[in-house]
């Protein structure tokens, strides 16, 4: 079988490459062109749309682009003429939740009815970081439905737990003979997948820690690998790129493409990854703590994502909820649990105090008295404080950005009345950090590493994460 390797000019990232492993298949169905992402080449796979399935109809609407608080599609609010895109996410304990929630936000953003299914006994996972998610239900609840498309996060020990679900394999081996799309990512193609037998002659990537577990001749080393109709990628630091991949096959390249500009995914070749100014060393001799305080509305792919490297990086991280209680549901619609509440949270010190985004989030970070009384003891003991996407607006309202340069959300950058600095991932000014947010969020947290530990350790975990950082 000959395999095609096409090199992406991609507004997603300098090194996004996808391969294309065609198959002997019936003509009658293409995958997308991705011409969104590919320039001088078309790519096409052949598979038959079998009876049962839900029929696969081109999405009429298009994404806003406002940012607006928004709430996942559910059936009795979609058309019923055109019926929703149905997708499968499954989670389990030490799932990787970077990639979890990145794969559920950027699918709900595109207009899919995406459930969050439990492998486990209860609906609460704790991934691989230690963040807790709460699933929409449980894998049984799933047994009987069609998808349109089942993504499998990795981790671990998620990975494993997804393929010792006998109601997963059992769903995800009916999708894949009826020739549906399915997918995975990090661990999950090696040690979900690959065990169940749904690789067989199909050409696919996982993380570099786990290809030694795939036959050679099948392994590659792009970011994103499409073979037919499955799709696989590395890590979690592929993971934009790998949910921008499922929704251009799902909805088209034109959805894919302007979900992959509010996620801020564009022009990333021509925007410097963090700018520095009235630069101060944030050096401690033990273990910096970080808050960050999280509300309804508040994005999950800036909390999961923020937690998550911080832990990476051995910071100690606490949550905390500003509602009345440790369960908030984010801006589109996953529920994350606190580790305790802003009132408890705040009988400690913090090294650092970091905001996440989302507009409804952010309106309710600013209304809680005791956020804003924790903000300005920060300022007025000289330690750190941050916020990404909309949340930048909480820190200019309660006066913490005042002789600060500072970036935002290209929303909101325009309500900041201090020096602004536009087309820069992240902004350091002395002991204030901020970014634009959403896909930028990576470098966000990376540069937080950076500034605490070092290069050699930001790199390492940017290793990890299969995310490109510079080698010096």
């Amino acid at each position: 079988m000959e395999s095609v390797s096409v090199t992406v000019s991609s507004f997603i990232s300098p090194s996004f490459a996808l391969n294309v492993c065609p198959l002997k298949l019936s003509p009658v169905f293409s995958l997308p062109s991705f011409s969104s992402f590919v320039s001088n080449a078309s790519v096409a796979a052949a598979s038959p749309q079998p009876k049962n399935s839900a029929p696969t109809r081109r999405r009429s609407s298009k994404p806003t682009k406002n940012l607006t608080l928004t709430t996942p599609t559910t059936p009795e609010a979609t058309n019923s003429a055109v019926p929703p895109k149905k997708v499968l996410v499954p989670v389990g304990f030490g799932t990787e939740e970077m990639e979890a929630v990145i794969i559920v936000d950027v699918l709900r953003r595109a207009g899919a009815q995406v459930t969050m299914a439990s492998v486990e006994p209860q609906l609460e996972v704790e991934a691989s970081s230690g963040t807790r998610l709460v699933a929409d239900t449980s894998i049984s609840n799933c047994s009987h439905q069609v998808f349109d498309l089942i993504a499998l996060p990795g981790g671990m020990p998620g990975s494993v737990r997804l393929r010792d679900c006998e109601i997963l394999k059992k769903i995800t081996s009916k999708q894949a003979e009826e020739k549906r799309l399915y997918g995975a990512i990090c661990a999950a193609p090696a040690v979900t997948l690959l065990p169940w037998g749904l690789l067989r002659r199909k050409q696919i990537t996982c993380h570099p820690a786990f290809t030694d577990k795939l036959p050679t001749f099948w392994a590659v080393k792009s970011n994103i690998h499409v073979s037919g109709e499955v799709t696989t990628s590395r890590g979690p630091g592929t993971s934009f790129e790998f949910a921008l991949c499922l929704v251009e096959q799902l909805f088209g390249e034109s959805v894919a493409k302007e979900i992959g500009e509010l996620l801020l995914m564009h022009n990333a070749d021509n925007s410097l990854k963090k700018e520095e100014f009235n630069e101060v060393e944030w050096f401690f001799d033990r273990m910096p703590r970080v808050l960050i305080p999280i509300a309804n509305g508040s994005e999950e792919i800036e909390i999961v994502t923020i937690v998550d490297i911080l832990r990476r990086a051995k910071v100690d991280v606490v949550v905390a909820s500003v509602e009345r209680s440790t369960q908030i549901v984010a801006s589109q619609g996953v529920k994350i649990i606190a580790d305790k509440s802003i009132s408890d949270a705040a009988e400690s010190v913090y090294d650092l105090i970091i905001l996440p985004g989302g507009v409804a989030g952010a309106e309710r970070l600013q209304k809680s008295r005791i956020l804003k009384k924790l903000l300005k003891e920060q300022k007025v003991a000289g330690r750190i404080y941050g916020a990404v996407c909309s949340s930048p607006i909480v820190l200019h309202k309660h006066g913490l950005l005042k002789a600060k340069k500072a970036t935002a959300h290209p929303s909101v950058i325009g309500k900041l009345t201090n020096e602004v600095v536009n087309g820069t991932k992240v902004v350091v000014d002395g002991k204030v950090i901020t970014s634009r947010g959403l896909a930028n969020v990576i470098d966000f947290a990376l540069a937080i590493v950076s500034k605490f530990f070092g290069h050699a350790r930001t790199r390492s975990v940017a290793e990890g994460l299969v995310f490109e950082y510079p080698r010096s």
